[in-house]
């Protein structure tokens, strides 16, 4: 790719970004300009069936405030009052690919993470507490990396085995750093992780997953049929091609082969702010979507591996408007949605396969005129669902097959 197309491609992302806004605005002319609202939302189920979600409660001063935690026995019908989990407030990202992140653990354990901004631009922490009691209180916040330099410590995913082991990955800038103290070149950041095996009460030491990642791009996290934990995520391979890469993460530390996922080449010396996303099913095949620019096209796609791991050929999603994709497994179900920009509002569009990606069904889930969060998909016991906020209609649940 030239250096004039990549330039036309960063700038169409960032308009495509902001082109729901920009409709939202010319509908409501004249009116007072309000805040861009922070609406990066994080949804799961715990073992008694109610759905909770994480979201950011602003103070409306910068980008201080609260991760809040709600639940609803009812797929989203009513909510149970907002939960603080912090006792002070503090600067929260809450948009785009950075948003809290909320799981549980092996005994009904609630755990939160988000990336804390610092003072200097691009740098972060990551913090992180749990609850023990059903989220009517939370511990203090800790820090997961040892490593406190003011650097980019951003973009972290949560993920709990099934031996109850929290494993938090992030973005990381400390090897960059290093590099260029030395005047040596440094492409991209790295991928680090950390590993606690007492419930939350603390965090091993760091552990280095990857060098040259992408820099702000979230990291899938996903368990294989063996219940390890797998991280997907944009690469930064020789000599400049952003394609993804997976790998195992080890409690221990041990690095796995890195396994390249994706083969677009896409040159470009920027970041598309476009993670992947990556789910196993019974019978160790992997799914995945992700953005990337492949013949000077940008897209979004989805893929599987066939039963030898060998990666099946991409199928194209919906328009090049599509972005941010998510991709589910349950059963021999595979369901992904992604938003796409129709000219006039924001939409959720969809596939779904109930036999295991054979044959697919088109669905259009969901629509907002104003700005929105990225889609994410669960599985509930009646099937797939997408978890939406949107600024004008607040949280969404919306059953795969209905259609609004």
């Amino acid at each position: 790719m030239t250096l004039a197309h990549r330039l036309f491609f960063v700038s169409a992302l960032a308009l495509w970004t902001l082109l729901p806004a920009v409709a939202h605005a010319q509908m409501n002319h004249g009116k007072h300009k309000a805040a861009r609202a922070e609406l990066g939302t994080s949804a799961a189920f715990d073992s008694q069936g109610k759905l909770w979600v994480a979201t950011k409660e602003s103070t409306g001063e910068g980008a201080a405030g609260y991760v809040v935690l709600q639940y609803s026995p009812d797929m989203g019908k009513s909510w149970s009052p907002a939960v603080k989990v912090q006792s002070q407030p503090e600067p929260i990202s809450a948009d785009g690919e950075n948003r809290p992140k909320l799981a549980f653990g092996t005994k009904g354990e609630i755990y939160v993470a988000y990336t804390k901004p610092l003072s200097k631009p691009y740098t972060g922490e990551i913090r992180f507490a749990r609850s023990v009691d059903g989220g009517r209180s939370f511990s203090p916040l800790i820090t997961v990396h040892s490593n406190r330099d003011e650097i980019t410590h951003r973009f972290e995913s949560m993920i709990v085995d099934t031996s109850g082991r929290i494993f938090i990955a992030w973005i990381d800038k400390r090897d960059a750093e290093a590099a260029r103290a030395k005047k040596e070149k440094y492409a991209g950041a790295a991928i680090y992780y950390s590993v606690s095996t007492d419930q939350g009460a603390s965090f091993q030491k760091d552990y280095k997953l990857a060098e040259h990642s992408c820099e702000c791009c979230r990291i899938a996290l996903a368990l294989n049929p063996e219940g390890k934990p797998v991280a997907m995520w944009r690469h930064v391979f020789e000599p400049n091609l952003r394609d993804h890469a997976l790998s195992e993460l080890n409690a221990d530390g041990n690095t796995a082969p890195l396994i390249r996922t994706t083969f677009d080449e896409w040159r470009i010396d920027a970041c598309p702010h476009h993670g992947p996303s990556v789910a196993f099913d019974h019978d160790g095949r992997r799914h995945q979507t992700w953005f990337n620019v492949k013949a000077d096209e940008g897209g979004v796609f989805y893929a599987a591996t066939n039963s030898k791991g060998v990666l099946n050929e991409p199928m194209r999603l919906g328009s090049a408007q599509a972005e941010h994709a998510d991709v589910i497994v349950t059963g021999n179900t595979v369901a992904i949605a992604w938003k796409q920009f129709d000219g006039n509002a924001s939409v959720i569009l969809a596939k779904r396969s109930d036999d295991a990606g054979n044959t697919w069904q088109d669905l259009s889930i969901a629509k907002t005129l104003g700005n929105s969060d990225q889609p994410h998909l669960l599985a509930t016991p009646t099937g797939p669902a997408l978890v939406w906020r949107t600024q004008n209609e607040g949280i969404q649940i919306i059953p795969f097959g209905s259609k609004k």
